[in-house]
């Protein structure tokens, strides 16, 4: 018997799926008795042991499963017969479906589609690219960016070098205009 949530009388259609919004029925993990979540097709898209749970706009169905302490939350899809489980999260916009697997400690987010018979134990898949994308990489602090049709800005701006109470400080020479440090 599932003493975890129940099916509410709420439903919405989506491509033809009633989908059926979701009460918690008691505490467990970080959800509170009560406390509504997202939308499933079946009460079998979540397991009722564990602290899986599905929330704000987000969809399981088909025979999709949230199991363990897996969440999945946003606007993320999770359909087929895709598994998400152990802690890991899928939420944002993405999509898992088909027969791929979700779990351990990983993180699908964003726009990321995770699909067939892909498996993802480890790591965090955050967005999706065409196969014809010219792709570059940018460094960015402690990490890369992934930018499309990346041009670099050629910056010609004259640094300027400001003595102040005994401290070299670098500015952009419109920096020093602005602040009446130089004349144009």
């Amino acid at each position: 018997m599932n003493t975890k949530f129940s099916l509410t009388k709420e439903t919405k259609i989506a491509f033809g799926i009633t989908l059926y919004r979701i009460k918690a029925k008691k505490d467990f993990g970080n959800v509170i008795k009560g406390e509504l979540g997202g939308w499933v097709e079946k009460e079998e898209n979540i397991a009722v042991s564990g602290d899986a749970w599905v929330s704000d706009n987000a969809r399981v169905s088909g025979d999709a499963r949230v199991s363990e302490n897996a969440r999945v939350f946003g606007d993320a899809r999770v359909f087929g017969d895709a598994r998400v489980s152990d802690n890991a999260w899928v939420y944002g916009d993405a999509r898992v479906s088909g027969d791929a697997r979700v779990s351990d400690n990983a993180r699908v987010s964003d726009n990321a589609w995770v699909s067939g018979k892909f498996r993802l134990k480890v790591g965090w898949c955050f967005g999706r690219k065409q196969k014809d994308w010219d792709v570059s990489e940018v460094e960015n602090g402690d990490g890369i960016l992934l930018i499309k049709d990346y041009e670099p800005v050629k910056e010609e701006t004259p640094i300027v070098e400001i003595i102040c109470e005994g401290k070299t400080v670098n500015i952009s020479r419109e920096s020093a205009i602005a602040l009446n440090l130089l004349s144009e």
